[in-house]
């Protein structure tokens, strides 16, 4: 009898596995997806703001300004165009994947508030459980003035039986 090993027959009871005609590097989701969220984090900035600002004007200043021999994109300014679209055709994705990113911290976030919520809700219901047992339970302990009036009602009705008979006596 053959070893598992050596049995080289497809199981049916198992998808087969596809195999990809051109092999891609896989890049690790969570690093990329931080990058992803650093360069979003950046994007929402003044500072980028200034910078994409000063390059602006600059690529501008230049291809108008320069001799004509070094200027690299003319008038209609059709390359800053190009790399302004380029630029935004990457921030889309990159500020959905951060977003996508957040909202799954979010979602966690708000499944363990959910959960100390509950358990906060069930302390308290135990607690006001324990609450209302010890409020039963006092309500069946003598109190000490409880306790003093009742001394006193039955001093009172002995020494109403003691002087009653010794009144008898002095009587006859």
């Amino acid at each position: 009898m053959a070893s598992t090993g050596e049995n080289k027959r497809p199981r049916l009871d198992q998808p087969q596995r596809r195999r990809a005609l051109l092999t891609l590097p896989q890049p690790d989701p969570d690093a990329f997806g931080r990058l992803s969220e650093r360069i979003a984090r950046f994007m929402g900035t003044g500072r980028f703001l200034v910078w994409m600002t000063v390059l602006i004007l600059l690529w501008v200043g230049w291809n108008t300004l320069a001799p004509t021999a070094i200027r690299f994109d003319q008038y209609p300014f059709i390359f800053l165009t190009l790399v302004l679209s380029l630029q935004a055709s990457y921030a889309a994705p990159l500020i959905l994947l951060a977003q996508n990113r957040q909202d799954d911290r979010d979602r966690v976030n708000m499944e363990q508030d959910r959960d100390r919520a509950n358990r906060n809700v069930a302390d308290t219901e135990y607690l006001t459980r324990e609450v209302a047992s010890l409020r039963q339970g006092l309500g069946e302990v003598a109190t000490r003035d409880f306790l003093r009036s009742e001394l006193q009602q039955l001093l009172k009705e002995l020494e109403s039986r003691n002087s009653g008979p010794e009144r008898e006596d002095e009587l006859v």
